[in-house]
């Protein structure tokens, strides 16, 4: 399989060491500095675009693909107040997305688990729920994908919340509202591949859950198999189709 890497910092170069060792080519390298090269690239030289860029260059980079005939993995966030228009043109073309906040198996396991707990604790009022996450000091966006997709999960379970908001760094707590929000603190430090805490504190106790990614090879290796699975589909997936649907 020909892939196309658009964005080739430290997650694209992790995600082509892991396509060469599953007996993928490169079909090019694209980032910043040769942007220009993905025009003269060849249609017929790429059999599916693994996009990792950033917040602000990712929208354009699908939607042109899409345009190309080529099916698209993305990983980017921060860039989803478009995503209803790159999946009409997905539809429009007949063409294939695959888009996730995370590609980690045990991220996707995580998401899962951390639905559940959130239908577990309709029943208790006295907890309220908040989340943590910590990521590198290079990632652009807060809260990060993967945060913002928890989040969505608790809100889908817990009819209490409506909204979630973020607090960066050390911003004060009292300028928050969140009595009907789950509060979502985004940390950077330091080179931290990424973590997320989901806590539910009552004046009792505290129940807590927590993933912590030691390396980016987790999120490479889902990225690769993601592309593995899109090529030859048409349509709009997700981690669920690629896993399979607990529901």
């Amino acid at each position: 399989m020909n892939i196309l890497l658009l964005g080739y910092g430290k997650m694209g170069k992790a995600i082509e060491q892991l396509a060469l060792d599953r007996g993928h080519q490169i079909a090019a390298r694209i980032d910043a500095n040769n942007v220009d090269e993905l025009e003269t690239t060849s249609s017929d030289a790429v059999d599916v675009v693994i996009e990792f860029s950033s917040p602000e260059s990712a929208f354009e980079n699908i939607k042109y693909c899409l345009e190309r005939g080529w099916p698209v993995v993305c990983g980017t966030t921060g860039w989803l107040s478009h995503r209803a228009e790159i999946e009409q043109l997905c539809r429009d073309k007949k063409g294939a997305f695959f888009y996730a906040s995370n590609y980690s198996i045990g991220v996707n396991l995580f998401f899962r688990l951390n639905k559940t707990l959130a239908k577990f604790m309709r029943q208790y009022p006295s907890y309220q729920v908040s989340m943590t996450e910590v990521h590198h000091t290079e990632k652009k966006d807060a809260p990060s994908g993967t945060a913002i997709t928890l989040a969505e999960g608790i809100l889908e379970q817990l009819p209490t919340k409506k909204r979630w908001v973020n607090r960066e760094g050390d911003q004060p707590q009292s300028l928050i509202d969140s009595t009907d929000a789950v509060e979502i603190e985004s940390l950077r430090e330091g080179t931290v591949p990424g973590t997320h805490v989901i806590r539910y504190d009552s004046e009792v106790d505290q129940i807590e859950i927590k993933h912590t990614a030691h390396s980016r090879q987790g999120f490479a290796l889902g990225a690769v198999v993601a592309a593995e699975w899109l090529n030859g589909r048409e349509g709009i997936f997700g981690m669920d189709d690629l896993l399979g649907s607990d529901e």
